[in-house]
């Protein structure tokens, strides 16, 4: 069982999802463009003397409300939609995984704790798959936004590409060992309890502390090195955005805008490489034979 087969299971319901999903973000990453607009027209609005101006605000005005409109409706009914489709996943999943767990004779315990952790799929699925389109939506829109205002501005926002990949693999190497002990001892929890020990229960819980603060320090040690980037790179495009020979109060916004929503996404890369990395090894161990 991996998660191609749950959304080919599942297509229509998911596909439904990920098109309010595309909606939501495609309006949400054009809207610093248009309020930025609006923001233009109530300045030169407020410019008694441009009688062409007094009018000229309301068009951009109501395009600007229009998506809005749309990136909030969709984003509605896409969590009005999500738990019909991912609660049904669930009851599938959980019915595999109790299957599997017969055919191979595994203890009641082991079963019961891996039809427990077989809920990160849906997790996963629910709120990491959509955080993840969301992110790819988020950084390339920005990017491609902020080339119609200077192509050096989108080059220093690519920079950072590089750097992320080697964290990223990085991070998954060392996190993937310590998600896979984690689950090594939930699968055990029922006998550490069953054995009335304090000391045994005590030492349990202080492992998978131990386990918690050596990943939480890798995915703080991931972030920190990605803001210090992100700070390089938020100046050296403030730096751009002075320099150019039309530059606006509203195309100002909207960079910064978009610059705020591109350091937001890739700063949130670590936390969805974690859910990836516990993901990838409960894939392993449902689908062992032991």
């Amino acid at each position: 069982m991996n998660l191609l087969t749950l959304i080919k299971k599942h297509l229509k319901g998911v596909l439904f999802i990920l098109f309010l999903l595309l909606l939501e973000n495609v309006a949400w990453i054009i809207e610093p463009t248009l309020f930025g607009n609006v923001i233009d027209a109530f300045i030169a609005k407020a410019d008694k003397n441009n009688l062409e101006a007094q009018l000229a605000h309301i068009f951009p005005l109501l395009v600007w409300v229009g998506v809005y409109l749309i990136n909030s409706g969709s984003g509605t009914l896409r969590r009005l939609a999500e738990p019909s489709v991912f609660q049904r996943m669930y009851v599938e999943i959980v019915s595999k995984v109790a299957e599997m767990c017969k055919s191979i004779n595994l203890k009641p315990n082991r079963a019961a704790a891996r039809v427990q952790m077989s809920e990160e799929y849906v997790t996963f699925m629910q709120y990491r798959v959509p955080e993840i389109f969301e992110q790819v939506i988020s950084i390339s829109g920005a990017i491609i936004a902020l080339c119609f205002f200077d192509w050096r501005i989108a080059m220093a926002c690519l920079f950072i590409a590089g750097p992320m990949f080697f964290l990223g693999n990085l991070y998954t190497k060392k996190v993937v060992p310590m998600q896979s002990e984690l689950h090594d001892t939930f699968e055990h929890m029922y006998d550490t309890f069953a054995s009335h020990n304090p000391q045994r229960i005590k030492r349990t819980f202080a492992s998978i502390a131990n386990i918690n603060t050596s990943m939480a320090k890798w995915g703080a040690l991931n972030f920190g090195v990605i803001r210090l980037i992100l700070l390089i790179i938020f100046i050296l495009v403030l730096y751009i955005a002075i320099d150019l020979n039309d530059f606006t109060t509203g195309s100002i916004y909207s960079i910064v805008a978009y610059l705020w929503t591109f350091v937001a996404s890739v700063e949130y890369i670590p936390e969805l490489l974690e859910s990836n990395a516990s993901l990838t090894d409960l894939t392993r161990r449902i689908n062992s034979p032991e």
